[in-house]
C-alpha cells in the first residue's frame, strides 16, 4: 500500500501526554494516586471535559463544571491549578518533528488531529506548534465542535489534505481514538513511545525516520 499521507495527534504523540500532568497534580494536591485520571477519563466522555474540547464552554466555567464533577466523585480539585500544571508541560518531542520534517521532504502530506482547548488569555495549549511550519493542516476539536472519537472530524482532516483515509496513517496514543480511523480504512498506530511508533511508521511508509 502506498500513503499519502500522516496525520499525528497531539498530546501524547508530538508533545508530551496531559496524563503525565495529571500525575503531577495529583502529587502536588495530595490526592489518591489515579484520582484525576479517573475523573478526567469520565468527564471526557460526557462531562466538562468533553465540552471544553468541543469549544462548548469557556475556561471559567469548564472549571467550575470540572470542580462539581470532581466533588460528586470525591475527588476535590482545583480545576485552574490542574490546568496551569498542563500549561506548563515540555514542547515538542524532537524526535517528532524530525520525522515529520522527513515526510514532507518525501513528498507525503502531514497533518495533526486534536482534542484540544481554548486557552485563556495570556496562556498556551499544546496545539500552540506552529501548524503551518509543522503540518500541512491542522484540525483542532475546540475550532470545529467535533473531537475524536467523532469520524467526522477524521474525515475533515483527510479532506484538507486531499487525500482518502485508505492513503492514510493516524498516530495517537489512545485506543479508543484509533478505532473510528480503522473503521474509515485508515492505517493507525498506538503510540506507547516514540521510538516504537516511528520503526512502526517507518516500515508502513518505508523512510527511514529516526
Amino acid at each position: 500500500m502506498t500513503y499519502r499521507a500522516v496525520v499525528f495527534d497531539l498530546g501524547g504523540v508530538v508533545f508530551p501526554s496531559p496524563f503525565e500532568a495529571f500525575d503531577i497534580y495529583e502529587r502536588e494536591a495530595g490526592l489518591p494516586a489515579g484520582s484525576v485520571r479517573a475523573l478526567i477519563r469520565t468527564s471526557s466522555e460526557t462531562g466538562a471535559w468533553a465540552a471544553l474540547e468541543r469549544g462548548e464552554l469557556d475556561h471559567q466555567g469548564f472549571c467550575r463544571m470540572l470542580e462539581r464533577e470532581g466533588s460528586a466523585a470525591g475527588c476535590n480539585l482545583d480545576a485552574r491549578a490542574l490546568m496551569a500544571t498542563i500549561g506548563r508541560g515540555a514542547g515538542p518531542r524532537r524526535e517528532m518533528l524530525h520525522a515529520i520534517a522527513v515526510l514532507r521532504a518525501h513528498g507525503l502530506r502531514t497533518g495533526a488531529l486534536t482534542n484540544n482547548w481554548a486557552a485563556p488569555e495570556g496562556a498556551t495549549t499544546p496545539s500552540g506548534i506552529d501548524a503551518l511550519e509543522c503540518f500541512d493542516a491542522i484540525v483542532e476539536s475546540a475550532k470545529v465542535g467535533l473531537r475524536k472519537p467523532d469520524p467526522r472530524i477524521y474525515m475533515m482532516i483527510c479532506e484538507l489534505l486531499d487525500v482518502a483515509p485508505t492513503e492514510t496513517v493516524f498516530l495517537d496514543d489512545l485506543g479508543i481514538n484509533l478505532k473510528p480511523a480503522r473503521a474509515l480504512g485508515m492505517a493507525t498506530i498506538r503510540v506507547a513511545s516514540s521510538s516504537q511508533a516511528l520503526a512502526e511508521l517507518a516500515t508502513l511508509v518505508g523512510l527511514g525516520l529516526e
